[in-house]
């Protein structure tokens, strides 16, 4: 029988900083979304929204990458975002809140972007 504690798997710090960014991003999308009152239904039942973009990977999987990618991107929800505020668009901000949510969800817990190889090489496991 052996003494040994188990050991703690180590985290690289690009590691560490991309889960922090990701809490970062969901909290700051929480905190504008219910300071807009906007509704928290409409959010739960859209939060999970983005992950439809898979359903490519069953008609071809170099397809199914680039719309996965291209959707959890932070890009079009800042688009969106800034597009929505400046024309007085509460349903684009909205929108653009639930999407950076999800994104922020994510990479919190270890999503990212896919690579070619595998729907489960994304850019957190090569950190």
């Amino acid at each position: 029988m052996s003494t040994n504690s188990p050991t703690v798997q180590s985290i690289s710090m690009p590691r560490l900083l991309l889960h922090v960014e990701g809490l970062a991003i969901l909290a700051v999308s929480l905190f504008l979304y219910g300071n807009l009152d906007f509704g928290w239904g409409i959010f739960a039942l859209f939060l999970l929204a983005p992950d439809l973009a898979v359903i490519p990977y069953a008609i071809n999987k170099q397809a199914g990458q680039v719309v996965y990618n291209l959707v959890h991107t932070i890009i079009f929800p800042l688009v969106l975002g800034v597009y929505s505020v400046l024309n007085a668009n509460d349903l684009g901000l909205q929108v653009s809140l639930i999407w950076f949510a999800h994104i922020g969800m994510d990479h919190l817990f270890g999503y990212g972007f896919k690579y070619p190889g595998s729907f489960k090489e994304t850019h957190f496991s090569r950190v």
